[in-house]
């Protein structure tokens, strides 16, 4: 049965009795400094004299030090950086600093894979929410909160999962839900929903959408707001009821073809792949893979990447988004808060309500207990 922490579960104090040091300011890192900061924590930002986000944490109020500085100082450590960079990171700046503290992170990555091996008188936990660093910032400013996942990889204090669930209440996720889970869950399906789903399978499935539509003689305009517009639409609906609420409100006529035409899209063949994908996460292959990918230079991710930004559904996206100034004008980026930023209006929520007419009532939610596997080992 899952196990779900809320406020009423989690207490301030054990957080607030710590100096935490959250290495790096990006998309997670300035959402958990901010909200940690908010919520009364000690906060320090560890990032290199070189980096870009230093301005930004500073304009916000944090006080920025060295990455070796901030270890030095806290009581627990939290490593935000890129998952590709967090090895050196530790055994450069943090590893001499960590005896007898508790070690954080936000996926599990570099622990499951054995990248990064804390010594055995570390503390070291995992707090992951379940959104973009922005959205967790967001909905903390608003009242709300982002679910997250907490696990315990190692515990020798006796008192690692009690801190990890204070942390998790100062960053906002009681507010929304804490499930327990391990750092092997964690990573392998966060990967899994990343790459066959939320990421790799979404934006293939809207770039083919698109090209079979304007191959068809349509045109591209039509074709980007029934593919990629619309998207968030109908997966607004689905994360305030799930897919019956979302079945619930959408035509009849949609709903037939959903039933009828889903599954010749996302057929055996594609289930078979998701399977193989699933497996390479699990094995370890996938994680190398890309660790060997950041050691040559990343040719193949930058040419991709390229490949990506060329595709005519940008351009079209762009010239039509220019057009709709709630979306031109929304505030993107939290982690900077100039006084322009803080002008802006805040892009539109995710959990806002949508009306629909209906007679149907929805159907209760599915729910599902993931199974687990042993732990596969990646050198590089």
């Amino acid at each position: 049965m899952a196990q779900m922490h809320y406020d009423k579960d989690a207490s301030l104090d054990p957080i607030l009795r710590k100096k935490v040091a959250i290495i790096g300011y990006g998309s997670q890192g300035h959402a958990h400094a901010l909200n940690l900061k908010d919520s009364g924590v000690d906060v320090r930002v560890g990032l290199p004299a070189t980096s870009k986000s230093r301005g930004k944490a500073q304009r916000a109020g944090l006080r920025v030090v060295s990455v070796a500085e901030a270890a030095g100082e806290a009581d627990l450590v939290m490593i935000l950086a890129p998952d590709e960079k967090q090895k050196k990171i530790y055994e450069t700046e943090i590893a001499p600093y960590i005896s007898g503290k508790t070690l954080a992170f936000a996926h599990g990555f570099n622990i499951h894979y054995g990248q990064i091996r804390p010594p055995d008188d570390v503390d070291v936990i995992l707090i992951a929410p379940k959104a973009p660093g922005h959205l967790v910032r967001r909905l903390y400013q608003e009242g709300q909160g982002t679910p997250a996942l907490l696990a315990v990889h190692h515990d020798k204090s006796g008192r690692a999962r009690v801190l990890g669930l204070s942390y998790a209440r100062a960053l906002g996720a009681t507010r929304a839900g804490v499930l327990d889970t391990t750092f092997k869950e964690e990573t392998e399906t966060d990967l899994f929903g990343e790459q066959a789903v939320l990421c790799g399978g979404v934006t293939a499935l809207v770039q083919a959408g698109y090209d079979t539509l304007v191959e068809g003689g349509y045109q591209p305009e039509s074709a980007y707001f029934e593919c990629l517009h619309e998207l968030k639409l109908i997966v607004d609906m689905m994360y305030e009821g799930g897919i019956s609420w979302m079945r619930h409100s959408i035509s009849d006529t949609a709903e037939f073809g959903d039933y009828t035409r889903g599954e010749r899209i996302v057929g055996p063949a594609a289930r078979a792949e998701m399977k193989k994908i699933l497996r390479e996460i699990q094995t370890g292959h996938f994680a190398r893979e890309w660790i060997l990918e950041n050691q040559a230079g990343r040719p193949v991710f930058d040419k991709l990447r390229e490949q990506g930004k060329q595709h005519p559904i940008e351009e079209v996206g762009r010239k039509l988004r220019a057009t709709m100034s709630w979306i031109r004008d929304a505030r993107k980026d939290s982690s900077e808060t100039t006084a322009a930023a803080a002008a802006a209006p805040s892009a539109i929520s995710v959990s806002a309500p949508v009306e629909v007419v209906t007679s149907r009532e929805p159907k209760p939610p599915v729910e599902a207990v993931p199974s687990r596997e042993p732990k596969p080992q990646v050198e590089a």
